[in-house]
């Protein structure tokens, strides 16, 4: 067994000394910050202000538009506002109020500003010394006045006509002295009134005087979804009043509701309501099922790499005059494991760190994140599955690594065992759905699966049945994938020319001692 250590030291120094080994290291984390924080730096600095041009031949709608687009922004400030006095501010703004009614008025928005305006100058009366002065946050969209030589009475028709050259780019708008393109063209013809689609009306819907909204960009509808909200609520305030309804009563019935708590009976008696830390601890496994996978897929690589190029090269034979080939094995199969661990345990400290930063930041869900993997069994599963999982398929791997002289050659071995291996992560955000049901715990008893679907169902408090037994099943299997590599390994090691079809060498791994 001496030797075998002695390998595997070696093993491990080598990979160690690889580029490989240190960009898996670093590069993970840097992955990790990047898929908290990049969605928020792109939205805040990299999306452009998107330019519109909203023309209103009715006269009775654009006030309103600009004044919903008002209130969102003013939102949006005193968001702004709150992460700002949290930072830079001792003292605490008061809860930001619900919803305003009436989000189209421009009363809301004026009102919303004002408070803002407030807020700003308290915090600003106790913000820290050498705290850098507040910046208002940017306008997504911004409207425009038509371009010059554009007759705004004109017919719907020929002013999508005239503005088509601008949302293609051929010619520019100038706002404040800068050449712009213009993103979006919103025009509202003057008898939109009879183009409003009533329950049992006909029309309307379908006639090409109906509002327009013209843009190149497809993918992107937050403006034209808010002009259509915006317009619609107005139309059916209007349509209130021609009732004889009171608009202001019918929208607090809208605002109407009975409460619905979900409750969980498994829970401590008294602390039975579902929370949204709960949702998101029914998911957190998820994620480390994706890391265990990658992590696993990761290391067999290196070590099916290690063993071909080693046997290509002829450098086996060298150590096969000091080691026996079940020592070499072994030697292979804890040295590469010390490396994965290794790289695991750099990553999941890049995990604690990044979740621990985002917490005292501005969000709050890396810090339930935080909360949820430091309070339970998570890590030590991780763990636990790793090993054994990297064990498992560690064995198959020496098996294909031990009869193929090239990378070419083990292509067919692997595409199947890598087809096999697809499973886990097709039914990654199925198995929290579900976790205790048919899909669930019958791949957790395929041992190729346990370790990826048990970690999944590892805070859904699986059967004791399914813990234990699966584990003990597990067990059994990376020990019987060891043996029967060994056996494989030892026949394949120094075998040279055209690798074995999978038949002979299952007759290998089962072939009795002194045949």
């Amino acid at each position: 067994m001496k030797y075998a250590w002695l390998v595997a030291w070696r093993e491990y120094a080598e990979n160690a000394k690889t580029k490989g080994f240190w960009l898996g290291i670093f590069v993970m984390p840097v992955i990790l910050f990047l898929s908290i924080q990049a969605p928020i730096w792109l939205n805040e600095k990299a999306t452009p202000t998107r330019y519109f041009v909203l023309v209103d031949q009715s006269g009775s709608f654009a006030p309103v538009v600009e004044s919903t687009m008002e209130n969102a922004y003013q939102k949006k400030v005193a968001e702004a506002l709150g992460d700002y006095a949290r930072k830079y501010s001792s003292w605490t703004p008061p809860a930001a109020a619900g919803p305003t009614t009436g989000e189209g008025s421009s009363g809301a928005a004026n009102n919303l500003k004002k408070t803002n305006e407030g807020l700003l100058g308290q915090i600003q009366a106790h913000t820290n010394a050498g705290a850098p002065p507040f910046k208002f946050p940017r306008r997504f969209f911004q409207g425009t006045e038509l371009p010059p030589g554009i007759n705004a009475q004109s017919s719907i028709d020929s002013l999508a006509e005239d503005l088509k050259p601008f949302l293609r780019g051929e010619k520019r708008i100038t706002v404040e002295g800068q050449s712009l393109q213009l993103d979006a063209v919103v025009l509202i013809p003057a008898d939109i009134e009879k183009q409003i689609v009533r329950p049992g009306a006909h029309g309307g819907a379908a006639n090409h005087t109906a509002i327009q909204y013209w843009s190149v960009n497809a993918s992107d509808f937050t403006l034209r979804d808010t002009i259509e909200h915006a317009v619609n609520t107005e139309v059916r305030r209007r349509e209130y009043i021609a009732r004889g309804m009171d608009s202001a009563a019918i929208r607090q019935v809208e605002q109407t509701y009975a409460p619905l708590a979900s409750f969980n009976p498994k829970k401590e008696k008294g602390k039975e309501a579902v929370s949204a830390l709960d949702s998101i601890k029914q998911w957190a496994p998820s994620g480390f099922v994706y890391l265990l996978w990658l992590a696993i897929f990761v290391i067999v690589q290196m070590l099916l790499n290690n063993t071909i190029e080693e046997k290509s090269n002829r450098i086996i034979e060298v150590l096969l005059s000091s080691v026996t080939p079940g020592e070499l094995m072994m030697g292979k199969l804890f040295g590469i494991a010390a490396i994965g661990l290794t790289m695991v345990g750099a990553w999941m400290a890049a995990l604690f760190g990044v979740l621990s930063w985002k917490a005292g930041g501005a969000s709050e869900m890396a810090g339930q994140l935080l909360l949820i993997v430091k309070g339970s069994s998570l890590v030590p599963l991780f763990s636990l599955y790793f090993i054994l999982g990297y064990l498992m398929y560690a064995g198959f791997i020496l098996s294909i690594g031990s009869v193929c002289n090239t990378l070419k050659e083990a292509q067919s071995y692997m595409s199947v065992l890598t087809m096999l291996m697809m499973v886990p992560l097709l039914t990654m955000t199925y198995i929290p759905k579900d976790p205790n049901g048919v899909v669930a715990r019958v791949l957790s008893w395929i041992p190729l699966y346990t370790p990826f679907t048990m970690m999944n169902r590892a805070n859904a408090d699986p059967p004791l049945i399914d813990l234990i037994g699966t584990l003990v099943l597990l067990l059994a299997c990376a020990a019987l994938a060891l043996w029967m590599s060994g056996k494989i390994f030892r026949i394949g090691i120094l075998r040279t020319g055209q690798p074995p079809k999978i038949i002979e060498m299952l007759r290998w791994a089962t072939r009795r001692s002194g045949q």
